[in-house]
C-alpha cells in the first residue's frame, strides 16, 4: 500500500472516530438508585436529577445524598461502557494509553 493511500485510510478512520465520539457525547445516559434517577450526557455532565419523594423519609437527607452519588456513578459507568464498546472497534490491537479514550 502506498503512503498516500495509507494516509487517506488513516484520515477516514479518524473522521469515523470523531463522528462516533460526537454521537456518544450527544447521547443521554440514565443512572438509577432506589430513590434517585439522574441523566448525564456522554461527556459525563450531569443534566438532571429526579427524586422519588414518595419513597423518601423527609428526615433522611444523608441517605438521599448517597443515592444521588450512586445514581450519578451508575450513569457515568454507562457512558464508559458505551464509549468502550463503540470506540473499542477503532483501538483494537493498539497499546493501552491511559486517558486516550
Amino acid at each position: 500500500m502506498n503512503p498516500q493511500a495509507m494516509m487517506k485510510q488513516v484520515q477516514k478512520l479518524q473522521n469515523e472516530m470523531m463522528k462516533t465520539q460526537e454521537e456518544i457525547n450527544n447521547t443521554e445516559f440514565e443512572g438509577k438508585s432506589s430513590l434517585v434517577t439522574v441523566v448525564v450526557d456522554g461527556k459525563k455532565n450531569l443534566k438532571s436529577v429526579k427524586i422519588n419523594l414518595d419513597e423518601l423519609d423527609k428526615d433522611d437527607l444523608e441517605m438521599l445524598e448517597d443515592m444521588i452519588v450512586v445514581a450519578h456513578n451508575d450513569a457515568v459507568k454507562k457512558v464508559d461502557e458505551v464509549t468502550e464498546e463503540k470506540m473499542g472497534a477503532y483501538t483494537k490491537g493498539l497499546p493501552k494509553i491511559p486517558g486516550l479514550f
